[in-house]
């Protein structure tokens, strides 16, 4: 097996390289330069195979950020408005006002009585 299938080999078995490539921090020829120069059992991959939590939470706060700096805040205030007009509709329609009604209550003429008779 050539040096090319065995980086092959050594990146499915590692599938944590994929996050750096993705966030653009390595690029495969970086990685490939490094297994060709140290192996795959070297110290060099230490910090990108670390399986501890600081490693994950900066890439996860690396995440965040590209994401918060990706929302629109006049799409997210259209929405806030759009669900405040729901939620007084909703409210309007469920909220028993007894002294907004207009008039006397609806009362049935009995059948007996015509035309104000």
């Amino acid at each position: 097996m050539d040096k090319k299938e065995e980086f092959k080999e050594f990146v499915r078995e590692n599938p944590r390289l994929v996050k750096y490539i993705k966030n653009g921090e390595m690029t495969w020829q970086k990685f490939y330069e490094i297994y060709d120069i140290y192996g795959k059992d070297d110290a060099a991959w230490k910090d990108y195979l670390a399986v501890g939590t600081a490693a994950a939470s900066t890439v996860s706060l690396n995440q965040i950020i590209k994401w918060v700096k990706g929302i629109n805040l006049d799409d997210v205030q259209s929405g806030i408005g759009n669900l405040q007009r729901v939620i007084g509709m909703v409210q309007d329609l469920t909220t028993k006002n007894d002294n907004g009604n207009i008039g006397e209550q609806y009362q049935p003429r009995p059948l007996y009585k015509h035309f104000d008779d």
